[in-house]
């Protein structure tokens, strides 16, 4: 938290970001889950009258626009006070002068169940240990930082990618894994290569496909790796004789009967995660 004061001495740049991240802290004190080191303290002022001053400032914001700010005065002078609507159309209208999409900034100051240190800093991101996926072929950069995202928010140990995989470097596959490419890392195998992995440490490998034992009816292994394939030819016959584990499908009810390999990764990896709790 920073006093409101101090604010008006920064450039226009760092006052709306330091903002963003006030506000942001702030809604979760509202919520009674504020992050270690980020709670309400000032004992001179309350919350509320805290959290006006700082709406007044944003509301001053040359660069808001006319109906924005009208959106904010009548947050600022209703009565009862909404602090978490305030909050909250605060720091969306500050992202979007900005120019960074909430979700994107969401992942910077989200709540962290991993273990903190003394400062309240995560020391170390939460796994399940042995817990891979391989990603075969993936064309798409949204689908291929989707991936990521999923496997980093379901617990995946670290991520592989076949040879012929975009790559997760690319800027649009960056921007859809939200920070979680950098956090997780990954490495480039052939399925010879995944398939020495495996050999070496016990690891039993299935495939995500058509034609296999219904999720509900699947006996996730403890640990394990998961092939996914491209969007348009799915899993390779190669890497489908790799599978010694099996198969296992998404039953689905419609014509279609089709889904994006982000959105079926992340329905095979909550399957697998909460097999796991």
């Amino acid at each position: 938290m920073i006093e409101p004061h101090k604010l008006n001495q920064l450039q226009p740049g760092q006052k709306r970001r330091k903002l963003a991240l006030t506000f942001g802290a702030l809604e979760r004190d509202v919520d009674g889950i504020p992050e270690k080191g980020n709670e309400y303290n000032f004992k001179s002022i309350p919350r509320d009258e805290y959290i006006k001053k700082l709406l007044a400032i944003v509301i001053q914001d040359e660069e808001l626009p006319a109906e924005s700010k009208k959106q904010l005065e009548d947050v600022l002078y209703t009565a009862p006070f909404d602090e978490k609507r305030a909050c909250n159309l605060a720091r969306n209208n500050l992202l979007a002068i900005i120019g960074t999409f909430p979700a994107e900034w969401d992942l910077i100051i989200a709540p962290h169940a991993s273990p903190l240190d003394e400062n309240g800093v995560v020391k170390a991101r939460d796994f399940f240990s042995g817990v891979y996926v391989y990603a075969e072929d993936i064309r798409s950069p949204f689908n291929c930082g989707s991936i990521f995202r999923t496997a980093e928010a379901m617990g995946a140990e670290k991520v592989f990618i076949s040879p012929m995989c975009i790559d997760p470097n690319h800027p649009k596959a960056l921007r859809s894994g939200m920070g979680c490419i950098e956090t997780l890392g990954f490495e480039r195998k052939s399925v010879e290569e995944l398939k020495e992995f495996a050999a070496q440490n016990d690891l039993p490998i299935f495939v995500l496909e058509t034609g296999g034992t219904p999720l509900e009816e699947f006996d996730f292994p403890k640990k394990g790796i998961c092939i996914i394939g491209s969007e348009e030819l799915g899993v390779s016959p190669q890497a489908l004789g790799a599978a010694t584990y099996g198969r296992v499908s998404i039953p689905m009810k419609g014509l279609k009967a089709s889904l994006n390999v982000g959105v079926a990764y992340g329905i095979l990896m909550q399957a697998w995660m909460s097999s796991l709790l």
